[in-house]
Parts: structure tokens; sequence; C-alpha cells
């Protein structure tokens, strides 16, 4: 599918994060709080080790780029003590569910709806972007990268993460029949038409569908893919793995285990950054 910017903003604009999978209503307090929990629990394996995230923003002008539902403007806001603070996103949506979410905690943030690939924030003008699982949404992903690098101020920070082509998905030829009697045991993730994920044969398909049916963008990268893309504009500090979706497997794994595939089989791979 060649994809269009505005079949990105249509997709998130109609289908924002986590709607469609939680059991209440979008933008309630109850919502925010199981979004959160599912990422504490399930996107961090139960322990959400934030210094791997987010350096030292004592006075630093911060940027939370895609926002999506507030999550991280939240969280680095509670979890630092930052300077001013900036969200974006390509959506109307997101941004009026991070303005609710900051409401909840009386936290506050200057919001404005944006295309990642071509921000209207002026040249070198944070000291640090966070970027978590944007970019590989992106028509083109790495203007989006150039232009994080370019609202930096020279020798800023930035957290980026981006689907990962991870032991799994890079032989799925091989575990593309266990897959299939996970799914017929009841493994599945729910909501947004991604219920029959685990029979799909194409590992291309399977990133795509992991947000939506409809979604009409959705890349993984290899880690020579991502640091090709990264290091025309930065320094590579640490990069690791995390996210094994243990809530779409049909029985629980106990929280150690699921630690380890998080660490070693993540489909999430993260890089922290300094500007050249």
């Amino acid at each position: 599918m060649n994809a269009k910017i505005e079949d990105v903003q249509n997709f998130w604009e109609n289908n924002p994060l986590f709607t469609g999978e939680s059991q209440f209503e979008a933008n309630s307090r109850a919502f925010f709080e199981e979004h959160r929990k599912v990422y504490l629990e399930d996107v961090f394996a139960g322990k959400f080790e934030d210094n791997k995230f987010i350096p030292n923003l004592e006075n630093k002008v911060c940027l939370d780029l895609g926002c999506g539902v507030g999550f991280w403007t939240v969280e680095i806001q509670k979890r630092r003590k930052t300077g001013e603070f900036f969200s974006a996103d390509l959506t109307k949506a997101a941004i009026d569910a991070t303005k609710k979410r900051l409401d909840f905690y009386d936290l506050h943030s200057h919001l404005s709806q944006q295309n990642a690939e071509k921000l209207n924030f002026e040249t070198a003008c944070f000291d640090f972007v966070n970027c978590q699982g944007v970019i590989h949404h992106t028509v083109n992903p790495n203007k989006a990268i150039e232009e994080i690098a370019r609202v930096l101020k020279k020798g800023g920070e930035a957290s980026i993460s981006v689907y990962y082509k991870n032991f799994f998905l890079r032989n799925w030829k091989s575990f593309g029949k266990i897959g299939k009697l996970l799914s017929k045991r009841g493994a599945k993730l729910e909501g947004r038409g991604r219920e029959d994920i685990f029979k799909e044969d194409n590992t291309d398909e399977i990133t795509r569908l992991y947000d939506g049916k409809d979604n009409p963008i959705g890349i993984s990268y290899s880690k020579r893919e991502l640091f090709d893309a990264l290091t025309p504009y930065f320094e590579i500090e640490r990069t690791f793995l995390y996210f094994f979706p243990a809530r779409s497997l049909p029985f629980k794994i106990p929280k150690f285990f699921h630690r380890i595939l998080a660490k070693y089989f993540g489909f999430m791979i993260h890089a922290n950054l300094i500007k050249k």
C-alpha cells in the first residue's frame, strides 16, 4: 500500500491509541489508568526502568513528539523535573487526549498538532526529544529523523523507539505454524481488528496489523537499518530491546520469564542518542 500522510492522519484520528482495546470510555480517568497499567505490566514487563529511557532533564526544554494519548508526556514530567515542556502529534484526537490526561494530573505542556516530517518548531530549540513508537508509522521515517535532529540543539539528547525485526519475525517461516496453533488456543490481541494476527504469514503485515487492521503503515527495523538511519545525525549512546506482548498469549507467563523475553526477544528497539 502506497500510503500518504493523509491516510496516516485519518487512521490515527479515527483510531487513537488504545481505543478499541480498553473497556473504559476513551479519555476518561479509568481509560488512562488502564492504559498506564498495560504499559507498565506488558510493554515494560512489570518493571519500567525510567533511567534507560529518560535522561536528567532539569531545566531542559523538552518535546514529546507523537504524544498519542499522553503516556510519555505525563510520565516524563512526573518522573523528572523538566524545564519548558512541549507535546506534538499529527492528530487533533491525540492532542485532545493528552490535554485531558495532563489535566487529571495537574500537569502542563504546550500542545500542538504537527507532522513529524515537517515540524514548525525553530531549528535547535530543544534540549531533549522523546519519540516513542512514532517514526515507524510515518510515510518518510528518515525525514522525521532529520527533523528531530534539526530541532535539537547540538549535543541535545533524543530517546527513540521503533518496531524491531526480532528473532521471531526474522524466523517467522519456522514459527508461523506455532503462531497458528496459539491462535487456535486463543492467542490474540483484543480490539482494533487484530484478533487473527497470529495467523498472518507475512511479517510486514504482522507489524502493520499490531495497531489495527486499517493501519496504513507499520515498519519494523533491523539494527543495521536503524543505525544507518540515525548515524548521519546522532551519536548512539546505547540501544536495547523491550516489549514482548504477553497479554496476547492464551496463558499467563511468570514475570521473570516475561522480562527475559522482552530483554532478548523484544519487538521494540530503543536508542538513546546525542546530536552530533
